[in-house]
């Protein structure tokens, strides 16, 4: 097997273990809020620092890359998101669970920020899209994580324990793994990126695409199951069907998104992806009944699916700087994932559910109007495969 081949390996095991640190931690969120005695709204704040902690920390990785190497920051960032698992059930209160949160996040962003960067740079040098298949192994290991998780609290196991030994497991996973990744390394005279800078034009024409994908995404996650136990009265069984169903269509949509790309380009293929979500927005918005909502739910999942991959894919190859891209692309949809399930749940007070999820379906019709700009993203930059040097040079991994 190639090294490059191995390393595409070694980075879909760390996709799965990132995705499974995020799956077992959700499942145990009830636990660690009775555990404290804090109201939802008191949840609702400290579940707003993960994204903070991502958002301010990510920066930081390309420095981390530069200075250690691509390998080596990959092991250290993974580890230490990994590790800090065991923080959140540890929280003695609210303040100190903001804390936890706020460290949790900051390593998951600087963690996803390498691992994207390496997965573009693998993209590249394979020359066929793989960038969806990664992100579909880290749904399948937030599946995973879930299903652990869910084991985990029906048995009544303390989150303290279930949550230290998963982090140990996946810790080494991920380390482990992390040998085989590409050892990319800065030139001596390359000088070190800047731990923080704006992110240049075409990561926010690029992050706007993102924006619309995790919107929908963050909505229909949170929000799916209410929306059919509000407005079409179903059983809770049934409401967390739904939600079950919309995470499977995304994971099988990824697996299956690199040999559409192939076929048919990334422009087309966010063109339909963007069709398709548009399409699941309509049935939920008019559904009579809860099969034709979870249709549409299903639909939204595997319109969105792929777009994320993809603007990922696009911002690292469009322009001189892919990381300072590829962050400003990271910050955006991590700030679009932020204030989804807010934003739905002020319009569904002001007006209605269904409102809010007509919102939903205008952002998923965005992705059809604005999937242009991944073709003009991918010709800004020169073909760099036959680039002197490109091998012995780490990526700039400022975010992902």
């Amino acid at each position: 097997m190639s090294d490059v081949r191995r390393a595409r390996l070694a980075v879909a095991t760390v996709f799965a273990v990132h995705g499974a640190v995020t799956g077992n931690f959700a499942t145990r969120i009830p636990w660690v809020q009775e555990q404290l005695g804090i109201s939802a709204g008191q949840l609702g704040i400290a579940l707003a620092f993960p994204a903070i902690g991502a958002s301010c920390a990510m920066p930081l990785a390309g420095a981390v890359s530069h200075r250690f190497g691509a390998r080596a920051a990959l092991r250290g960032l993974i580890a230490l998101w990994c590790l800090a698992l065991v923080l959140p059930p540890l929280a003695p209160g609210p303040v100190w669970l903001c804390g936890a949160l706020f460290v949790y996040g900051a390593t998951a962003g600087m963690a996803d920020v390498a691992m994207n960067a390496l997965g573009v740079e693998i993209e590249e040098r394979l020359g066929r899209s793989i960038m969806s298949g990664l992100h579909g192994m880290w749904s399948a290991g937030a599946l995973l994580g879930s299903a652990a998780g869910t084991v985990a609290a029906h048995a009544d196991t303390d989150a303290r324990v279930h949550l230290g030994i998963a982090a140990a497991v996946l810790t080494l996973l991920g380390t482990v793994a992390c040998r085989w990744v590409l050892d990319l390394r800065s030139a001596p005279e390359e000088h070190p990126p800047p731990r923080f800078a704006l992110p240049p034009r075409s990561a926010l024409v690029i992050g706007a695409v993102g924006f619309c994908a995790v919107f929908a995404e963050g909505a229909s996650l949170d929000w799916s199951a209410v929306y059919l136990r509000e407005v079409l009265d179903s059983s809770p069984g049934v409401a967390a069907a739904c939600t079950t169903a919309f995470s499977c269509m995304m994971a099988a949509a990824r697996f299956a998104g690199d040999a559409v790309v192939g076929r048919i380009g990334p422009v087309r293929t966010v063109r339909a992806s963007g069709v398709l979500a548009t399409l699941g927005g309509v049935l939920v918005v008019t559904a009579v009944g809860p099969a034709q909502a979870i249709a549409g739910f299903g639909l939204i999942g595997l319109g969105i699916a792929v777009v994320v991959p993809l603007a990922f894919a696009a911002a690292g190859r469009s322009g001189p700087a892919p990381s300072q891209a590829i962050a400003g692309v990271a910050t955006i949809t991590y700030t679009s994932g932020l204030i989804a399930p807010a934003a739905i749940g002020s319009i569904a007070d002001m007006t209605s559910l269904t409102a809010s999820f007509g919102l939903v379906t205008a952002l998923a019709l965005g992705l059809v109007v604005g999937a242009g700009v991944l073709r003009r993203a991918a010709s800004a930059t020169p073909d760099t495969a036959a680039e002197p040097g490109r091998a012995d040079r780490a990526p700039d991994t400022t975010a992902s």
